[in-house]
């Protein structure tokens, strides 16, 4: 049955500020590097005004992880819808302004919550490495009222991401997506997100989760923590306890990919990495955007990986409009 959208994706909604540091930068500020921290308002300004000399001149945009991937999925020709939670200020209406600008369908909410629309400072040092320090804001009272259920019904994939688990009333949204997904023949996939979220909320996504999804992505060191297992040989053999196919995705080194009947091995695309943020969001929509379009696993992850790599070469979690046609053509 042919069905409206391709993704149906459902995350925070936070207004990204890219700030390049150093690793005493970090030291200082006692922020552990690669991951995501959870902080209040105040600490965030406190990290703005240490950093306030920092500032890249990078673009505002829309993002959050689950967005970056629904808006990878449009920019390369798909259809997409997204599901977060914006208050009514001067992020939130130009947050919802580039989610139009992006092609991406969401739900009308009229009026606006009042409240501060969730943001996200991405650290980035000098060896491209990306960590995140972020405030929810209005996306931590994401609810199942803020579900669009005929939307749900309506696409191939439902696209979760693993960040939900660390909200009690996004969690639950999260859970009920899910099974009116599962009952209306739409495809779940879900995304771990980060080790950290992994290690501390490792309850809390098995309960998103289920007891098996269609697809999951994760990275090597997602992989290895949700399986118990210090090796991706060992993880990759224990992942099909949870996902009927998956992705684990190796930075520089490709991919491993299971389709639920071979696993192959994808190799990464050469690049000089300048900014990893928004990788995993990038591969996880051209991933998508691929099956969605009849490609097979290995071609879809071959186009994953070169739309990563491109990701990674500049500053920014998304490419310029005109160079995601180009990525397509060039898989030939």
């Amino acid at each position: 049955m042919s069905k409206k959208y391709h993704v149906f994706a459902m995350g925070a909604a936070l207004v990204d500020t890219e700030i390049e540091v150093s690793d005493e930068d970090l030291r200082q500020l006692n922020i552990d590097k690669g991951l995501m921290t959870l902080v209040d308002e105040a600490r965030q300004q406190e990290l703005i005004d240490y950093l306030s000399g920092h500032l890249t001149a990078s673009r505002r945009a829309s993002g959050g992880s689950a967005a970056n991937t629904v808006i990878a999925v449009s920019a390369f020709g798909g259809s997409g819808f997204f599901c977060g939670r914006v208050a009514a200020d001067d992020n939130g209406q130009f947050y919802l302004n580039d989610l139009r600008e992006a092609g991406v369908s969401f739900t009308k909410v009229e009026p606006l919550p009042e409240g501060t629309t969730g943001k996200c400072l991405v650290l980035i040092t000098p060896d491209a490495e990306r960590t995140m320090n972020t405030y929810l804001g209005a996306s931590e009272a994401l609810s199942e009222a803020d579900l669009d259920f005929d939307a749900i019904a309506a696409s191939q994939y439902l696209y979760i991401e693993g960040y939900l688990s660390t909200s009690t009333t996004g969690r639950a949204a999260a859970i009920a997506a899910r099974k009116h997904a599962q009952a209306n023949g739409t495809k779940v996939a879900i995304s771990l997100s980060d080790p950290g979220i992994v290690t501390h909320f490792r309850d809390q996504l098995a309960e998103m989760s289920g007891r098996k999804v269609d697809l999951l992505f994760c990275n090597r060191e997602e992989a290895q923590v949700w399986t118990n297992t210090d090796n991706l040989s060992d993880a990759s053999e224990e992942m099909s306890r949870f996902a009927e196919q998956y992705v684990i995705t190796l930075g520089a080194e490709g991919v491993l990919a299971y389709d639920g009947v071979e696993a192959m091995e994808i190799p990464g695309r050469a690049i000089t990495a300048v900014d990893t943020n928004g990788a995993g969001d990038m591969f996880a929509g051209a991933f998508l955007y691929g099956i969605n379009q009849g490609m097979d696993f290995r071609k879809a992850a071959e186009l994953g990986c070169l739309a990563a790599a491109a990701v990674v070469g500049q500053f920014g979690p998304r490419l310029p409009l005109g160079q995601y046609r180009g990525i397509v053509e060039s898989l030939g």
